[in-house]
């Protein structure tokens, strides 16, 4: 599964995975300096219980990592995930 890297808007990007030009799936952010505050994370019924969810944050976070960003969790899978876990210490902004 690829996840795809598109701008949304001015400073508001996603990761999304598309199948036969439907979007299954997204994590979304606004881009604020260096912080990313992850608003919105989707998963088509169709996808879950696959552990897609976690996989497009680390796909993110990966993201954060590479070009020095932080992240702030909005969304309440991104809370939930932060909260859970500390493999996501280091990017939390």
């Amino acid at each position: 599964m690829e996840f795809t890297l598109n701008e949304l808007g001015s400073q508001n990007f996603a990761f999304e995975y598309k199948k036969d030009g439907e979007k299954l799936a997204e994590i979304e952010w606004i881009q604020k300096g260096d912080v990313m505050v992850m608003n919105h994370t989707y998963v088509s019924d169709v996808l879950r219980g696959q552990g897609i969810a976690k996989k497009l944050l680390d796909k993110a976070t990966d993201y954060a990592r590479e070009n020095n960003y932080k992240m702030e969790a909005v969304c309440s899978y991104v809370v939930a995930a932060f909260n859970k876990s500390n493999e996501y210490d280091d990017v939390k902004a």
